[in-house]
C-alpha cells in the first residue's frame, strides 16, 4: 500500500514534481480531514501507531513525525513543497518511518512534542517537525522547514540526508541526546505541578496586575504581535471586576471587546472571528476559523452584555452565533471544527476585496463603504487586496459623518448582505468536519449561555441538539467519552480515546445547557462524566487532573497542567466544573477536589497568575461569594427565571425543584412552593434564606 520505492542512494536530486494521484498510503484508511489531505503524498505516511514503531525498531530507522491540522496554512505549504515531491519523499521514506498527526485528533501527542519543540528552539507552531528514536524520544524540532536552504539555515534537502548519515555513523550521540531531552521535559513536568502555598485573593489582585502591566492600552487584548484574542482573560477580568477588585478591570475588557469587533480579525461580511492578528491593533489576520474561538468569544461577549447591558455586545454574540449556525453545524446538530485560512493555496483569498470588485457590487454606496471600512484603490493588505476594518465604532463614525446612527446601521447592512451574496459565489475555504468532544463542549456551553443572556430560544435548542448528538455517539458502552469519531460504516467506526479537556469541556457544556433548560437529564449526565473523569484522570498521589486517562496509551509522559494556551486549561475548568456540580447537587466532595486542583498547581499560579486566568476564575468562585438560588415549580416562574438569569452573577447557580432534581440534590428535599406560586430558596455559602414567592423579595436577598 505504500510507496516506499526509490533509489536506496539518499542524495536528493531536482526532479520536477509527478503527479501525487500515482501514490497512495496507509493514511487513505483515515478519517481526518487533515491525513487525508497527505493520503496521496508519495511519502510513505503511518498514522500514528504502534504498527508503524515496531517497524522503526525492526528497521533500525528514526521516525519522521509531522503534526499539523487542516486549515493550517503553513502545513499546506510545507505539504506543497515537501511531501509532494517525489525526490523529497524517498529520501524521508529511505532514512525515517514518517509518521502523519492531526493536532486536533491527537492532542496528547501534539502536547507533548510541542513542548519539546518549545524547549529545544524557543518558539513553537505548526506544522511541527520531530525527529524521534524508535522509542518515541525526540533529537531534534523545528516547525516550518522549507524545501531548500535559506539565509544560511539548512532547509529538508540539506537536514534529511545529513541526519541520516549521523544516524548511521553517530547513533548513540543522538539517542543520548534524546535521552537528555526527554528527562528535562519531564523534570519541567514535575515542577509545574510542584505544589506551593495556598491560593488565596491575594492572588487573585496579582494576576489582575499582571495582566495591567501587558495589556495594549491603544488596541486593547494583551501583549504584543502576533496577538490572540485570550477570551479567559476576559472571564477573569469581568469577575474580579464583579467582586469589586477595580473598576480598570471593566475598561479592560470593554477596549479588548470592541477593538476586536472593529478590527479585520472579525469577519465583517459572513461574521466570525478569524484566529488570530498578526499585528497589534487586530487588522491583520490569519484567517483561518476556529470552532473553539467562536465559542469562548461569543460567551466572552455574552457576559459582557450581562455586565454592561451594551446592545453592541449582545450584537456581536449573535453574528458569531449565526456564522456557526449557518457554516459549522451538521445535518445532525453537532459543530465541525474549523474553516480553511487557504483558497486556491492563497492565504484569505476568499475575505479579499479589490476595491473595483467592492465598487461594482455597491454603486453609489462606494463612497460610504469605502470610508468606513478603509477601503483603498492601492489596497490596505496585499498587492491591491482590501482588509475590511472599521476605523473606529459606528457611533463615532455617525457622529464625525453626521449620520444618524440607526440609518447608518441600516444603510451598511444592506451593503453587506449585498456583499455577503457576491462572495457566496466565490469558491468557499475547506472546512474541517471532524466532531470533536472537547471543542462541541464549548459551542454547546456558548450557545446555552447565549440563551441565558439574551433569551433567544433557538440557542437553547442548539446546545441541546449537540449535547444529545455527543451523549449518543461519543461514549462507549461503559460511558467513558470519545474525543472523536474515526473510519466508516463500511470499514468500522471506532473512538478516539478522550482526553481531560472532552469531560471538563463537555460537562462545562452540559451545566450550562441544564441551566439554561433546567432538564434534570443534563444535570444528571454531567455528575456521571464527572465521575468517570476523576475515575480515570484524577492524580490520587498529588491531586490534579491528568491530561489521558489510565488506560490510556502510554506515551513519553503523563501530562499534568494548568496554564491556558489559546483555549483554557482542562483543569481549571474541571474544578470550576466541580464547584458549580458541587453548588447544584448540594455534594461538597466536589470543593474539596477543586481545592485539590489548586493546592496542585499553587506553584506556577504564583509563579505566573497571568498564564492561569481560568484557574484564577475557578478560585474567584472558590473564594466567593456564591449562591444557590433554588426556585419551586409553580405560578410566575418564567419572570422569576428572567429575573435570575438577567444579572451578571457568574457564581450563582441555579436549580429547578422538581421531582428529579430532588432525587439528585438532596437538599432540595423539603422545599416547596408557596401558594401555587414559583418559590425561591436563595442559599448563600450553603445556608438558605426563608423561602419567597415575592420576586423583588428575591432579588433583595440575592444582592446582599
Amino acid at each position: 500500500m505504500g510507496c516506499r520505492g526509490g533509489s536506496e542512494n539518499a542524495d536528493i536530486k531536482d526532479t520536477s514534481k509527478m503527479e501525487v494521484d500515482k501514490f497512495e498510503n496507509r493514511l487513505t484508511l483515515e478519517s481526518s480531514p487533515y491525513l487525508l489531505q497527505h493520503a496521496h503524498n508519495p511519502v510513505n505516511w503511518y498514522p500514528w501507531s504502534e504498527e508503524a514503531f515496531d517497524l522503526a525498531k525492526k528497521e533500525g530507522k528514526p521516525v519522521f513525525l509531522s503534526i499539523g491540522y487542516s486549515t493550517c496554512h503553513w502545513c499546506h505549504v510545507m505539504a506543497h513543497e515537501s511531501f509532494e515531491d517525489p525526490e523529497i519523499a524517498r529520501v524521508i521514506n529511505d532514512i525515517f518511518v514518517p509518521i502523519k498527526v492531526d493536532r486536533e485528533e491527537r492532542p496528547d501527542v501534539d502536547q507533548i512534542y510541542m513542548a519539546v519543540c518549545q524547549a529545544m528552539t524557543g518558539r513553537g507552531g505548526w506544522p511541527l517537525t520531530i525527529f524521534l528514536t524508535p522509542d518515541k524520544k525526540p533529537f531534534f524540532a523545528a516547525t516550518y522547514i522549507p524545501k531548500n536552504g535559506r539565509l544560511g539555515s539548512m532547509g529538508l534537502r540539506e537536514l534529511l540526508p545529513k541526519v541520516g548519515d549521523l544516524w548511521k555513523k553517530d547513533r548513540k550521540s543522538l539517542l543520548q541526546s534524546a535521552d537528555k531531552v526527554t528527562g528535562l521535559l519531564k523534570s519541567a513536568y514535575t515542577a509545574e505541578a510542584a505544589p506551593g502555598s495556598v491560593l488565596r485573593e491575594p492572588t487573585l489582585t496579582r494576576a489582575f496586575e499582571d495582566l495591567r502591566r501587558v495589556f495594549d492600552f491603544i488596541n486593547g487584548g494583551f501583549g504584543t504581535a502576533p496577538k490572540f484574542p485570550t477570551p479567559h482573560n476576559i472571564y477573569f477580568l469581568l469577575r474580579f471586576w464583579g467582586r469589586g477588585g477595580d473598576n480598570f478591570a471593566l475598561e479592560m475588557v470593554e477596549i479588548t471587546l470592541q477593538s476586536l469587533r472593529l478590527g479585520g480579525i472579525y469577519d465583517h461580511v459572513g461574521f466570525g472571528f478569524h484566529r488570530y492578528s498578526t499585528d497589534a491593533a487586530w487588522k491583520v489576520p490569519h484567517f483561518e476559523k476556529m470552532l473553539y474561538d467562536q465559542a469562548l468569544l461569543s460567551m466572552a461577549y455574552a457576559e459582557a452584555f450581562q455586565a454592561t447591558g451594551n446592545d453592541d455586545y449582545s450584537l456581536t454574540c449573535k453574528e458569531i452565533l449565526r456564522y456557526v449556525q449557518r457554516m459549522l453545524t451538521s445535518s445532525k446538530g453537532a459543530f465541525y471544527s474549523a474553516e480553511d485560512a487557504d483558497t486556491h493555496g492563497v492565504e484569505g483569498e476568499f475575505y479579499l476585496w479589490t476595491s473595483q470588485e467592492i465598487k461594482d457590487v455597491l454603486g453609489e454606496e462606494f463612497a460610504l463603504f469605502s470610508r468606513v471600512f478603509d477601503i483603498s484603490n492601492r489596497g490596505n493588505f496585499e498587492g491591491d487586496k482590501n482588509i475590511l476594518w472599521l476605523r473606529s465604532s459606528l457611533k463615532d463614525t455617525s457622529s464625525v459623518l453626521e449620520i444618524p446612527e440607526k440609518d447608518l446601521r441600516d444603510r451598511l447592512e444592506a451593503m453587506r448582505q449585498k456583499l455577503f451574496s457576491v462572495r457566496e459565489s466565490r469558491i468557499h475555504p475547506g472546512r474541517d468536519d471532524k466532531i470533536l468532544t472537547d471543542w462541541n463542549g464549548l459551542m454547546i456551553a456558548a450557545f446555552a449561555k447565549a440563551f441565558l443572556a439574551l433569551g433567544e430560544r433557538d440557542y437553547a435548542e442548539a446546545a441541546r441538539k449537540a449535547a444529545d448528538y455527543i451523549l449518543e455517539n461519543h461514549r462507549d458502552p461503559e460511558g467513558k467519552l470519545f474525543h472523536s469519531l474515526k473510519g466508516t460504516r463500511e470499514k468500522g467506526t471506532i473512538g478516539t480515546r478522550a482526553n481531560l479537556e472532552d469531560y471538563a469541556f463537555f460537562i462545562w457544556g452540559l451545566i450550562e445547557l441544564y441551566e439554561a433548560l433546567l432538564d434534570a437529564r443534563y444535570l444528571r449526565a454531567a455528575l456521571d462524566l464527572q465521575r468517570a473523569m476523576l475515575s480515570h484522570y484524577w492524580d490520587e498521589k498529588d491531586g490534579g487532573f491528568f491530561f489521558t486517562p489510565d488506560y490510556g496509551e502510554e506515551l513519553l509522559i503523563r501530562q499534568k497542567e494548568a496554564y491556558d494556551g489559546a483555549i483554557p486549561s482542562g483543569n481549571a475548568v474541571a474544578a470550576l466544573d466541580m464547584l458549580r456540580l458541587s453548588h447544584l447537587a448540594g455534594d461538597p466532595s466536589g470543593e474539596e477536589r477543586a481545592q485539590s486542583v489548586f493546592k496542585a498547581f499553587s506553584g506556577s499560579a504564583q509563579a505566573s497568575p497571568l498564564a492561569h486566568t481560568m484557574l484564577m476564575t475557578a478560585l474567584d468562585m472558590a473564594l466567593g461569594p456564591s449562591r444557590e438560588v433554588a426556585i419551586v415549580e409553580g405560578q410566575g416562574l418564567d419572570e422569576m427565571l428572567g429575573a435570575v438569569r438577567s444579572r451578571f452573577a457568574p457564581n450563582d447557580v441555579v436549580l429547578l425543584v422538581d421531582e428529579e432534581t430532588r432525587d439528585i440534590a438532596e437538599f432540595t428535599g423539603a422545599m416547596a412552593q408557596i401558594e401555587g406560586k414559583a418559590t425561591a430558596y436563595v442559599c448563600i455559602e450553603h445556608s438558605c434564606e426563608l423561602p419567597t414567592a415575592n420576586l423583588s423579595k428575591m432579588l433583595e436577598m440575592l444582592e446582599r
